[in-house]
């Protein structure tokens, strides 16, 4: 057992000792500019991170996020489970686009159909305490995933970090009613008009991604463990359709921000925020 124990010890530290040099020669080919150079590379270090190799190399330290949710517990996974939790993930992202995209838009036509104009507060923070689930378990998802070899860049899961921030704040709105709710709930109707722009972009954005990630595997130039994220580039496409709608997202964004910081300085609604919880 103990020499067992020293092979795979030994054979560990000469696959972390190989992974260490393809990260070297990559940053001394990126100086050369060398396209078949970092290809080989890519491929390499994918047949080291799919292979059974895999399962022996040291895995990525938990975050805080993980420690604070889950304690300090083994998420490493058998091969075939990992590949089942990034399936599971992608589709989660595919079924959660749907309900982003729906759930604002039958606020939006009930608003107008029923409630006369004046949103009801439950309904509205029913949506903001979802938004708060949904980043929370993506997150969460994402960090796994890390752990278990997948490709997210840290900015991608910091940026669902900051989006449960949002959520967690927007939960403190104050859903004013009559009279005159027109006036007093704009930024809710702005909100929801921007998170119907979101949830379309959404879409379109899992489908061109999970087309262009299924190339790159092919390709070798991702691992199976890699998921859908933020990654845009080199889809026809996409560059046609998805980038220009994503800059009207920015836009629209920047314009709702502006607003709201105009109505705060005239000070037309002081209270936007519940003051007693």
């Amino acid at each position: 057992l103990s020499r067992t124990w020293a092979e795979e010890e030994a054979l560990r530290r000469r696959a972390a000792a190989l992974r260490e040099d393809l990260a070297r020669l990559r940053k001394a080919a990126a100086n050369a500019q060398t396209e078949k150079v970092h290809e080989d590379l890519d491929r390499a270090s994918c047949l080291i991170s799919d292979g059974d190799i895999a399962a022996i190399l040291p895995s990525k330290a938990h975050g805080t996020f993980l420690k604070l949710l889950l304690g300090p517990v083994n998420l490493r996974a058998r091969k075939e489970v990992q590949l089942k939790v990034k399936e599971e993930y992608n589709s989660y992202r595919d079924r959660t686009a749907i309900v982003f995209l729906g759930f604002p838009m039958i606020l939006l036509f009930l608003r107008s159909w029923l409630w006369n104009g004046c949103f009801p507060a439950l309904p509205v923070q029913l949506y903001q305490a979802w938004l708060l689930l949904l980043y929370t378990t993506l997150a969460l998802r994402e960090n796994i995933l890390r752990v278990n070899g997948s490709d997210i860049r840290p900015w991608w899961v910091c940026h669902h970090y900051c989006a449960m921030l949002m959520a967690l704040v927007s939960l403190t709105w104050g859903i004013k009613g009559q009279p005159d709710c027109a006036r007093k709930q704009r930024g809710v109707e702005l909100f929801l008009c921007w998170a119907v722009m979101q949830g379309f972009a959404m879409m379109l954005q899992n489908r061109y991604q999970r087309q262009r990630l299924y190339t790159r595997i092919a390709l070798g130039k991702a691992k199976r463990m890699d998921v859908v994220w933020g990654e845009t580039a080199g889809v026809e496409g996409q560059l046609l359709l998805l980038c220009p709608i994503l800059f009207l997202l920015q836009v629209f964004e920047g314009y709702v921000g502006f607003l709201l910081l105009r109505t705060a300085h005239r000070g037309i609604i002081p209270e936007w925020q519940v003051r007693n919880f």
